[in-house]
């Protein structure tokens, strides 16, 4: 593993290392299973419930409305002028495009579903996808969604080879006209998840950009009310990061009068690399505990269960059995 002087001298991603997935062994981890499992639910994207789902399909009228207020979020793209002024009216807010296709065929080379993955859709399995991501959009109002069907025109095939798209359904995220992310194939609660992380909006946790931020962060809570504060520390690219900032969210609105969360990404610029040198951090994500000023603790790992019984042990909760 190289020492932090060394990562900072080059490009940060080849010298930070994704933590990997451990077995708890942890002595709190089973007294916070209900928590954790409570959270889970919470943090799932619920489909109606069978007495509402059955109201709606007693009334038709019903139905179109809600699917029409669900599509108000997605604006369908249908020029290659109309995509760019999108991206450029958004500015520093995220856009999430979704490049799909109406039907399986050859959009000038782009591969489209397979035949398995078509039957999966027409039987229902994959058909809860374009819903689910109404949800999201309907969720998410710091966030503009987009839709590109890909077959619609010949306009729309030349925008799909322009942003490199060689295979649908395809999300990929832009921030200030620049691509940060893309994914295929992802399922809707890693999308909602992709969608938290890359959103940066979220007052519950307060982002930081630079040492200068973390060190005010720090100073504000030193002598003010002595919270504990959770510094959720990753990389733009770390698929484990983006796979517990749900976990973050959800944490920071339920525990919000006891601990203070934050988070910042290492990679963003030189200030914030420098501050993880300090801190000694080497594998994301890691989650700094910090009280009265100083490190109390840390946590390196995606684990919930694990995050919450840390979070609650430098809480001060005691547990028993």
């Amino acid at each position: 593993m190289a020492t932090i002087p060394t990562f900072i001298s080059k490009p940060l991603t080849s010298h930070l290392s994704v933590a990997k997935p451990r077995l708890s062994l942890h002595p709190l981890h089973s007294s916070v299973l209900s928590f954790n499992k409570h959270l889970s639910r919470s943090l799932t994207f619920h489909a109606s419930s069978p007495s509402s789902s059955q109201a709606t399909q007693s009334n038709p009228s019903t139905s179109d409305a809600n699917k029409n207020k669900e599509k108000e979020r997605i604006h369908q793209i249908h020029t290659i002028e109309e995509f760019d002024v999108a991206l450029k009216a958004a500015k520093n807010r995220l856009v999430v495009v979704e490049y799909n296709a109406k039907q399986k065929s050859t959009i000038n080379g782009i591969e489209e579903e397979t035949e398995d993955e078509l039957e999966a859709r027409l039987q229902g399995k994959k058909r809860i996808f374009y819903p689910r991501v109404a949800a999201i959009s309907k969720s998410c109002g710091d966030v503009d969604f987009l839709l590109v069907m890909g077959d619609e025109s010949d306009e729309m095939r030349e925008l799909l080879r322009r942003e490199g798209i060689t295979r649908v359904p395809h999300f990929t995220f832009y921030k200030g006209m620049e691509k940060l992310h893309e994914e295929e194939g992802v399922g809707p609660e890693m999308l909602a998840g992709d969608v938290l992380y890359y959103g940066d909006n979220h007052q519950g946790v307060v982002q930081l950009h630079s040492k200068q931020e973390a060190q005010a962060l720090v100073e504000e809570h030193k002598d003010k009310d002595g919270k504990l504060i959770v510094l959720d520390v990753g990389l733009k690219h770390c698929g484990p990061c983006v796979k517990v900032y749900p976990t973050v969210v959800k944490l920071s609105r339920s525990m919000a009068d006891m601990v203070v969360f934050a988070r910042m990404n290492g990679d963003e610029n030189e200030s914030c690399m420098e501050f993880l040198k300090e801190k000694g951090v080497v594998e994301v994500p890691t989650f700094l505990f910090i009280r009265e000023g100083e490190i109390c603790g840390r946590y390196v790992g995606s684990g919930k269960g694990e995050l919450v019984g840390e979070i609650l042990r430098y809480q001060g909760v005691r547990v028993t059995y």
